[in-house]
């Protein structure tokens, strides 16, 4: 039996524990340079494009999916040992950034929900308060879903955010005791960003490590991936891939590894195939058809508009949360002269309803053509025109108030709107998204939550203004943007509590850069010329969320993120190959200024303008 613990991570002896935990308490906080410090890099970047991009829960993939999936996955563990039934009492120690966010970032409620058995992806985002309320109120935990047991937040729960554990900031510990309070089980696991969870077993190659909680149900080649950097194998494109064999002796390695840009490159000139041709190649060595590559593209992007949608829809006027922000997207969206959205309307009954626009014709008085039996067949027409003008609009016509001295050399700048409706649309999108997020409400991870507005609003642009084959589009766009974010995975992070905020909106730029030059037709090299512009300007962005919330300033960033995005592509597409800077180099500068960046600009609010703004930081009482 203790073989079986050992190989799920799990420890059932107390003795051991207790060792474990002094040894832990002993463990002086540390860098991430210091901290990975002779740990080896996966020996490719090769994960699933659904891996990285997953459907979730807001607002966070760090603090909230990450958490909720490490409840589960302890769960699903003690059923395969036969001990959950013999489980009285549950105690969850928090540490580092998820101690010191976690409450804003909804830490509490996805732990307590995955331990009940939920999974970020099927979980009814509209009974998460409600459920959580419950298990607050009563004092009661539903183990796996049947096995209930008395819970009590403030004894079993933890807060340990001025101790960081080595192999990462965002740890969880899980401890489970029998009738008589003897340790039956415990582990440790690690939020590493964008939804994926490892232990101290799996940390080496972290990113190879799987987001499905079912591990029998997990194809054999995301689990162990041993290639080499070698040739790769080919493979029968015209295969379905229904008869491939996933166990040990079937193939069970990606056939186009890569392991940076410039392998990523090479393979892409050797092979006379798009960035985005290679990572659906290697989708089939995960055991993925054709038909199951298509239909979970769409599938991602499905959840993503509907999730704009849901945004830019929303009837509910604040975000949740102390700071009392007003939602922006359904103004925003309706201020726009036209949507996609149909049964978006303007609201009728409140002041702040926007009249829709005049009919664009002049309204002064026409005048009665004199002449000509066609002059004579438009009168009726005209005189239906005059009546149906609307003089109310006319009216309301009013001069704009200019703010300034006109008795001054240099006078003041009329008032005047911009008008780039295609633009305002773009930053519209992104805005909806993190509100959604924000609320709590369904998500994909792109990479991460905080991010996850840049990318779809990014590909929406391009579905709305810019292609003519969205499906296509979609495709090429997911799965370009993945090859990147693969390799920033490998090289750097995609934790806000490793890198800041650089590692997840500069990393979300970057991969919708490249995906948007994909998406006009770029060459492979300005591809990733894109993505490093992406990152380039976002280094030094740092994580300080006012209350811990994903809230001020992660929003907005998101917009202007989106914005950079388009602007990036656009720049590598107009230089023709000239370039200083590599993606590779881009993505060691951001790994060794993640290094140097101070704790308190890591997701911890202890610093910037989560102390500027003097909102206190959300932490619970310990």
């Amino acid at each position: 039996m203790l073989q079986r613990c050992l190989r799920h991570g799990l420890q059932r002896r107390p003795l051991y524990c207790l060792r474990t935990m002094s040894k832990l308490s002993k463990t002086p906080s540390s860098s991430p340079d210091s901290a990975n410090e002779g740990i080896p890099k996966p020996e490719h970047a090769v994960i699933s494009t659904f891996d990285l991009f997953s459907i979730g829960v807001g607002p966070s993939s760090s603090h909230t999916v990450g958490p909720m999936r490490a409840g589960k996955i302890f769960i699903t563990d003690l059923k395969e040992l036969r001990l959950l039934d013999k489980v009285k009492q549950v105690k969850i120690t928090l540490y580092g950034s998820l101690a010191a966010t976690g409450k804003g970032h909804h830490t509490p409620q996805a732990i307590l929900l995955g331990l009940e058995g939920s999974d970020p992806e099927t979980i009814d985002t509209g009974t998460i308060p409600s459920r959580y309320e419950s298990i607050l109120q009563n004092k009661r935990l539903r183990l796996g879903g049947k096995h209930n047991i008395v819970y009590d937040i403030d004894r079993d729960m933890l807060w340990r955010w001025d101790q960081v554990l080595k192999t990462h900031p965002n740890g969880m510990r899980f401890s489970v005791f029998d009738k008589d309070g003897d340790l039956l089980a415990t582990n440790e696991y690690f939020s590493v960003g964008g939804g994926f969870v490892v232990n101290e077993k799996t940390k080496v190659d972290e990113n190879l490590f799987y987001k499905g909680v079912d591990k029998s149900m997990v194809p054999y080649a995301r689990l162990h991936q041993s290639t080499s950097l070698s040739d790769p194998i080919a493979i029968d494109e015209s295969s379905s891939g229904d008869s491939q064999d996933m166990g040990p002796e079937g193939p069970h390695r990606p056939p186009y590894p890569f392991e940076s840009g410039e392998s990523l490159l090479a393979l892409t000139r050797k092979h006379n195939m798009t960035i985005a041709q290679i990572v659906y190649s290697n989708e089939k060595s995960f055991g993925y058809t054709d038909d199951n590559i298509h239909e979970k593209l769409g599938r991602i992007w499905g959840v993503m508009d509907d999730c704009i949608h849901s945004g830019v829809n929303s009837t509910d006027p604040l975000l949740p949360g102390r700071l009392r922000l007003r939602k922006r997207a359904p103004m925003l969206y309706r201020r726009l002269m036209r949507g996609f959205y149909p049964e978006v309307r303007i609201p009728t009954t409140t002041k702040e309803a926007i009249s829709p626009p005049a009919p664009s014709i002049n309204t002064e008085r026409i005048e009665r053509p004199s002449a000509g039996d066609e002059a004579q067949d438009l009168l009726p027409e005209l005189e239906q025109l005059e009546k149906e003008i609307p003089t109310r609009s006319i009216r309301m016509l009013r001069p704009a108030r200019v703010v300034g001295s006109f008795d001054h050399p240099l006078l003041p700048m009329p008032p005047r709107k911009t008008d780039i409706p295609a633009m305002d649309f773009l930053s519209c999108y992104a805005i909806a998204v993190n509100e959604v997020n924000a609320s709590g409400g369904r998500i994909v991870t792109s990479p991460t939550n905080g991010a996850a507005g840049i990318i779809p609003a990014v590909l929406k642009y391009i579905i709305e203004f810019v292609t003519d084959d969205p499906d296509k589009s979609i495709m090429t766009f997911l799965l370009t943007a993945a090859a990147v974010g693969m390799l920033f995975k490998r090289g750097s992070t995609i934790s806000a509590a490793e890198g800041g905020c650089q590692a997840e909106v500069g990393v979300a730029c970057s991969m919708a850069s490249a995906g948007f030059a994909a998406c006009m037709g770029a060459s492979p090299e300005t591809v990733l010329q894109a993505a490093e512009i992406g990152i380039e300007h976002n280094l030094g962005l740092t994580c300080d969320p006012i209350d811990g919330l994903v809230q001020v300033p992660c929003i907005e960033r998101n917009s202007l993120g989106a914005v950079k995005a388009i602007t990036a592509a656009q720049l590598s597409m107009a230089s023709d190959g000239v370039y200083s800077v590599t993606l590779d180099e881009a993505i060691e500068a951001m790994r060794l200024t993640a290094g140097d960046m101070s704790v308190k600009y890591k997701e911890t609010s202890l610093s910037g303008l989560a102390t500027s703004v003097k909102i206190p930081l959300s932490v619970p009482a310990c």
